[in-house]
């Protein structure tokens, strides 16, 4: 059965270990609270942390929908949860209040980023949400649902594809069916999928289009603004009928960024490139002749709006860095130090030619 969850010969190599101290496999496909459904060899059970797991597990090592790990089954037919094995995806976001971090999915191989073709398609979320999905280790795909709502589905899909930096974009309709076979390119047997998205994009509606059934219930957007209320409350793997695995999430209202500047790099390519080709490789890109950012701004060729995106996403990513390093924090506090006392230096020299 647990090969059913996408159990390989490569994941029971690395078990070994795990299983030499007794321990089986199990995959998580669902979480509620402080219990875990799993799948294993031979069924699907509950479990629960054991003492020294839930004593010894760093934050974030928590286990989520899509971990593996080692479990002791009791004589209930429960299960206790002894260790985690390595991931090699995590999709990730800041906690709530912005202390911590909070792994949304894990082991997963394509990540698809949800957003509806209504009012509320919104290319500066799309764009935090490929950061993430980069820094995840996943493969992003952006998948326009409700394209049955749109008045203009290619105008609206070529806005999105300018700002992808590469990563697929289709359009589909949940409701219709239209477009729905193109995604079985990326859900193929054994492969793991993850559904994300702010509330309201369709996310449900698509899995249970995909399953053929009603696995998750779904809800109406606001008139007011299209935006939905949270139908899913939880997170669960489900196995399609094609052999691929799908996780279903919330609907996130706010994705506070973790990532690595690499990602931010992959998913901004073209400000990149921009920069590159500066006149001055410490260019501010504020007033600086030769700046290839202040031309393309000019023509039109970069939109503020992307401009403004990359700048913001840089910042968060930056602030979220000297939080969690000292040691970046520190030079932060010395750099700009120096550049008050330079400040104070010009002002100074500046006055005392105005009184001489």
């Amino acid at each position: 059965m647990i090969r059913d969850f996408g159990w390989s010969d490569a994941l029971q190599a690395a078990f070994a270990p795990h299983a030499a101290a007794g321990l089986v496999p199990a995959r998580v496909v669902a979480h509620h609270r402080g219990l875990w459904r799993l799948a294993t060899q031979t069924d699907e059970c509950a479990g629960r942390l054991s003492g020294r797991f839930s004593a010894e597990a760093a934050p974030g090592e928590h286990p989520v929908v899509g971990d593996w790990l080692g479990i002791e089954r009791d004589g209930n037919g429960d299960a206790l949860i002894q260790a985690l094995m390595p991931r090699k995806s995590a999709f990730t976001r800041r906690a709530a209040g912005g202390v911590g971090v909070q792994v949304v999915a894990s082991n997963v191989d394509i990540a698809f980023l949800v957003a509806g073709m209504n009012n509320d398609l919104n290319p500066r979320r799309l764009e935090r949400y490929l950061v993430a999905a980069r820094d995840s280790g996943a493969t992003p795909v952006i998948v326009l649902t409700k394209s049955d709502l749109s008045t203009d589905v290619e105008s609206e899909r070529q806005a999105i594809i300018d700002i992808a930096a590469g990563a697929p974009v289709v359009t589909l309709s949940a409701l219709t069916g239209d477009g729905l076979s193109v995604l079985d390119r990326w859900l193929q047997p054994g492969v793991t999928a993850a559904l994300l998205g702010s509330s309201g994009a369709g996310k449900s509606t698509l899995l249970n289009a995909l399953a053929g059934k009603a696995l998750m219930s779904t809800g109406a957007v606001r008139q007011a603004d299209d935006r939905g209320r949270h139908t899913t409350t939880h997170r669960e793997l489900f196995r399609l009928p094609g052999g691929a695995l799908l996780i279903d999430t919330p609907g996130m209202r706010e994705l506070g960024l973790v990532a690595d500047e690499t990602a931010l790099d992959e998913s901004f390519d073209d400000i990149g490139a921009l920069m590159a080709a500066c006149k001055f490789s410490d260019c501010t890109h504020a007033s600086e002749p030769g700046c290839a950012i202040l031309a393309a701004l000019a023509d039109e060729s970069l939109s503020p709006g992307r401009w403004q995106s990359y700048l913001k996403l840089e910042r968060e990513l930056a602030f979220v860095a000297r939080k969690e390093d000292p040691r970046v924090e520190a030079a932060n506090r010395a750099q700009w130090k120096k550049i008050h006392k330079t400040q104070r230096a010009k002002y100074k020299h500046r006055r005392d030619n105005e009184e001489g």
